[in-house]
């Protein structure tokens, strides 16, 4: 069943939706939200729990791409769930991931950011674009999916010192290409 066909369960309020979507996507749903919050059981919940977001927002809308849509609301969901479960202790999984970047991109304080925030992102878009298809991956792996360096290695038939070391200069690219953009890091 492809995207406009589930969409159309949901517009139905069809409960076959959902068994749709989960055979779809829900591997990739639960892979992505245990790369965030390293447990099965948190990752199952917030899948859930975006099954349900999607329920509630289709209709009205309609988004073009339901797995990307689909895959974006997990994230949220997974990183303030993972905000919550580690507001006091360190998960290395993802902090490792956001401590790698932080570096490069700038701590947003508050509300009056939102709108660089939406500048960087579009900077970063721009950024991916131009990359090779390898090196895009590897970002969007690591910093997206929150992917561990050893499991990207692994899929990719490489070393992990190999990947740290693209990862590391793909980094350096950015904050190069943010300058070179006008951007204050």
């Amino acid at each position: 069943m492809d995207d406009g066909e589930i969409i159309g369960l949901f517009c139905e309020r069809s409960e076959e939706a959902i068994r749709e979507l989960d055979r779809r996507y829900g591997a990739a749903s639960r892979r992505m939200a245990q790369s965030i919050l390293g447990t099965a059981a948190d990752a199952e919940e917030c899948v859930s729990d975006a099954y349900l977001a999607v329920w509630n927002a289709i209709p009205p809308q309609r988004p073009e791409r339901l797995g990307a849509w689909l895959l974006r609301v997990v994230r949220n969901l997974s990183v303030s769930r993972y905000r919550a479960n580690t507001a006091v202790k360190r998960n290395s999984f993802y902090d490792a991931a956001l401590d790698e970047l932080a570096e490069t991109l700038a701590a947003s304080e508050g509300p009056e950011d939102a709108l660089a925030a939406r500048e960087l992102a579009g900077y970063i878009d721009r950024f991916l674009s131009g990359l090779a298809a390898e090196d895009r991956v590897l970002f969007v792996r690591r910093y997206f999916f929150a992917d561990a360096v050893g499991d990207i290695a692994r899929s990719l038939g490489m070393n992990e010192n190999r990947v740290s070391v693209r990862l590391h200069r793909l980094r350096q690219r950015l904050r190069s290409y943010l300058k070179q953009e006008g951007y204050i890091l």
